[in-house]
């Protein structure tokens, strides 16, 4: 279901540095779910196109979601979107994109979830937090390994109420010093399925690990793409990557991050 709808502000708080947080109230929580995103559009008339924002939380209401973003800037779209207050309203476009979806990952019967790792970095960790509950909801354990520059920690404490938690710092300030992959070597943590999202250097690096024959196993992996994206319909065709197939729209071998995606297998893109 995709429209376009007026949303409540609940509540809008910073939790990092360029991190906010905001809870709103809306409809389209009841049709959302793991790795979907929504546009969010600004009070400035001047910026005609929705921002893409991931969904961070649905509320087990299913009345509300959470979103975690980052400001790209003071002029900004997101900048603007951060000056929200409780109990002002906002536009937003939803709900978009292919998130994370369970049947076809792990089966019919989720006989497939074992050794589930879920993997995400800077922003790309808080669709993360969603697709922890959902899988809990599920009772598929897994493993959550979330990637920080530093000791600014945001979400931690959510992400440990639904699975086993581990962290990796690039300064090492906290937790393994390094990537998310550095978490997997150290901690000796198998990988039979990886979801994962975060910066594209990231996901290049999961996707040559879930390929790599000095592994030993058969290692799926599915990855968010983060792409800026324009319209967030897939009529602008301003955030297409490569793939391994013809695209129907475009007859060429490429696809649409905010429509055909945002979560893909790795092993169908070229990135």
């Amino acid at each position: 279901m995709r429209k376009k709808v007026t949303a409540t502000v609940i509540s809008q708080r910073r939790i990092a540095d360029g991190i906010y947080d905001m809870w709103i109230k809306t409809d389209l929580a009841m049709y959302a779910h793991a790795g979907q995103f929504v546009g969010v559009y600004t009070k400035d008339p001047s910026k005609l196109l929705p921002r893409p924002i991931s969904i961070c939380e649905i509320s087990d209401d299913f009345k509300s979601m959470r979103l975690v973003y980052r400001v790209n800037g003071e002029s900004s779209g997101t900048a603007d979107i951060s000056t929200l207050e409780e109990n002002d309203t906002v536009k937003i476009l939803g709900v978009l994109g292919n998130g994370y979806e369970f049947i076809k990952i792990f089966g019919e019967d989720l006989s497939g979830a074992t050794d589930v790792v879920l993997m995400g970095g800077g922003i790309g960790i808080p669709p993360i937090l969603q697709l922890s509950k959902e899988l809990h909801a599920h009772g598929i354990k897994h493993t959550v390994i979330a990637g920080y520059r530093d000791s600014q920690l945001f979400l931690n404490r959510d992400l440990a109420k639904y699975g086993t938690l581990e962290i990796a710092t690039e300064d090492g300030s906290i937790g393994v010093k390094g990537n998310v992959l550095d978490v997997v070597a150290e901690k000796k943590i198998n990988t039979g399925v990886i979801l994962a999202c975060g910066p594209l250097p990231m996901l290049r690096a999961i996707k040559k690990y879930a390929e790599s024959s000095n592994n030993n196993r058969n290692v799926k992996a599915y990855i968010s793409l983060e792409e800026r994206m324009a319209c967030g319909v897939g009529a602008c065709l301003g955030c297409v990557c490569k793939t391994t197939h013809k695209d129907d729209h475009s007859n060429v071998n490429n696809t649409r991050i905010c429509t055909d995606g945002p979560v893909f297998d790795s092993a169908d893109v070229m990135i």
